[in-house]
């Protein structure tokens, strides 16, 4: 199964402006832009690489060199491995590894038939088949529109309830056709179950949460002058990045004569770089793809 890696050249010309520093990949996946960095750096520089995925580790310590390594962690757990202001570049290439939808066996595929789980590391937490036979169908509404902007989740959501108490869901065929069967829209270039799929691996994953945390350990641990470079596949993503690095403002009273001010501790030195044409003609997942760099302070 090949992975292409998304804005790979782009990303890390950004990134690696010392290659004695120390960087750090947060969603190692493949290996790609790993790879690629390391290729980069001098002696004296090194590389941290992160996944949750089992399968993702495993490959990942196949790379035998002494400036890097790899941890099987959440990359919301920088600060147990990091001290403040020791980092010069840190890299976010968000959402799923292609390998992931690839194997259909690891149930994040509508298109391909195996077990409805969607679980980055699948030794921890409850697949999502489990959590779907028990969920309140208020709850499931909920995770559609907040992580997928699905405007049919209710009538989503109550198909999944009628066909839960006849037979437990348990495939991801069996959810993508319930979600076919029943979408109003039926000629769209988009296959109906596509923001469904994308909100349950978003909420199964607590994807948005940990994004957010590590966001925060990020900007700790990051050098002066260090560099973010993140990669979003959609608004939710995006979002996130943009509020995280816009200037905080301090607002004054009204009755106290001075202007608010902006204080900001990041610098955009990349606002919206998107893939190439000749990429997206061989790697159709890069179309939506958003990658923007920040300088710290």
């Amino acid at each position: 199964m090949l992975h292409f890696p998304v804005l790979l050249e782009e990303s890390v010309d950004f990134l690696v402006n010392d290659m004695n520093g120390h960087y750090i990949d947060c969603t190692f996946g493949r290996g790609g832009h790993s790879n690629l960095i390391l290729s980069r750096l001098g002696k004296k520089g090194s590389l941290s690489s992160f996944d949750k995925d089992p399968f993702a580790f495993k490959y990942g310590q196949s790379i035998k060199k002494d400036n890097f390594k790899i941890y099987h962690d959440s990359f919301q757990n920088l600060s147990k491995y990091f001290k403040n202001n020791s980092i010069d570049g840190i890299l976010y290439d968000l959402g799923t590894c292609s390998t992931h939808l690839d194997d259909a066996e690891r149930g994040f595929s509508f298109n391909k038939d195996g077990p409805l789980d969607m679980r980055f590391n699948n030794q921890k937490g409850i697949p999502l088949y489990e959590w779907l036979k028990d969920a309140d169908v208020k709850e499931i509404i909920k995770i559609l529109y907040k992580y997928g902007n699905e405007k049919h989740a209710k009538l989503i959501s109550n198909a999944i309830d009628i066909t839960r108490k006849k037979r437990p869901i348990l495939r991801t065929i069996e959810l993508s056709n319930i979600i076919k069967d029943i979408y109003p829209e039926k000629n769209t270039k988009v296959h109906p179950a596509t923001k469904s799929f994308q909100a349950f691996r978003i909420f199964i994953n607590n994807e948005l949460e940990e994004f957010r945390s590590s966001l925060d350990v990020a900007k700790k641990i990051l050098k002066k002058n260090g560099l973010i470079v993140t990669i979003a596949f959609h608004s939710i993503e995006d979002n996130i990045i943009k509020n995280f690095f816009r200037p905080e403002k301090k607002v004054f009273p009204k009755d106290i004569p001075l202007n608010n001010e902006e204080h900001r501790k990041f610098k955009c030195l990349a606002k919206k770089i998107r893939a190439s044409e000749y990429e997206i003609n061989i790697n159709n997942r890069s179309r939506s793809a958003v990658m923007r760099v920040f300088q710290k302070l």
